[in-house]
């Protein structure tokens, strides 16, 4: 506990100083975003959308965007629910994220407008990749199944079920789903129909499993007791974080 909360403060003091807020609209809604610009020389413009979890724009995702800056990559946490709507507890996290899983047409719209933005703060249009912590993970691959134009996703510890009377469509943007072994919330039919959708839909895809690791595994402010179905699993973070950067090294090039 005393290592959580040292995080939270330390956090805190920092401000995410890097991050700059931006204000934009899905219509009449208001939403506001955060962008970090490379702090590398970035000749492509590289950028990554970042979609937070399910209690929307929170610390863990500010912080994504900052060390996504430090790698040489414009980066920015897309506001999905937009000015006044955030979840203040997680009942009310679970109807609005599970609006956004019914409605993925409106998920991938706010989706969209992120990438926009992203392309406004100077990253280049061809050289975009999406991110997504749990919620977030479920849009990384709702922006894969809508073929946004994007050259791949990352999803860490998301959600993989779709409607089974979805039609598959065919897949563009590279796909790698980063997965807790013994992650309790995704059931194995989930995993067994997602595995068969990425390969109807001729997806360049790829799927890692991290040993003792549940959901939520890349999340520092949650204890590492995994009884709880959601907890921070250190070397599951450390390694999954590496093989985004080397998926990224892959699509980028």
């Amino acid at each position: 506990m005393k290592n959580v909360i040292f995080i939270l403060i330390l956090s805190t003091m920092t401000g995410f100083a890097q991050l700059k807020k931006v204000d934009y609209t899905d219509g009449s809604q208001k939403l506001e975003g955060y962008f970090a610009k490379s702090e590398k020389v970035n000749s492509k413009n590289k950028g990554v959308v970042i979609l937070p979890a399910w209690m929307g724009i929170d610390n863990h995702a500010k912080e994504s965007a900052e060390k996504l800056s430090q790698l040489g990559y414009h980066a920015f946490v897309a506001d999905i629910y937009g000015m006044g709507n955030n979840p203040q507890d997680r009942e009310q996290a679970g109807k609005l994220s599970g609006y956004y899983k019914n409605n993925f047409l409106d998920y991938q719209r706010r989706i969209q407008l992120a990438i926009e933005q992203l392309v406004k703060q100077g990253a280049n249009p061809n050289e975009i990749a999406v991110i997504g912590y749990c919620f977030g993970g479920t849009g990384a691959i709702e922006a894969a199944r809508g073929n946004l134009k994007i050259k791949g996703i990352v999803s860490f510890h998301g959600g993989l079920g779709k409607d089974p009377k979805r039609e598959t469509q065919t897949i563009t943007p590279k796909v790698l789903i980063l997965h807790g072994a013994d992650d309790p919330f995704v059931p194995q039919k989930d995993i067994t129909a997602f595995q068969e959708e990425m390969r109807t839909a001729k997806a360049d895809w790829q799927m890692f499993y991290y040993a003792n690791a549940v959901h939520a595994f890349t999340h520092k402010d949650l204890d590492t007791d995994n009884s709880n179905g959601a907890a921070y699993n250190e070397l599951a973070d450390k390694r999954s974080w590496i093989a985004m950067q080397d998926f990224f090294n892959e699509i980028f090039n």
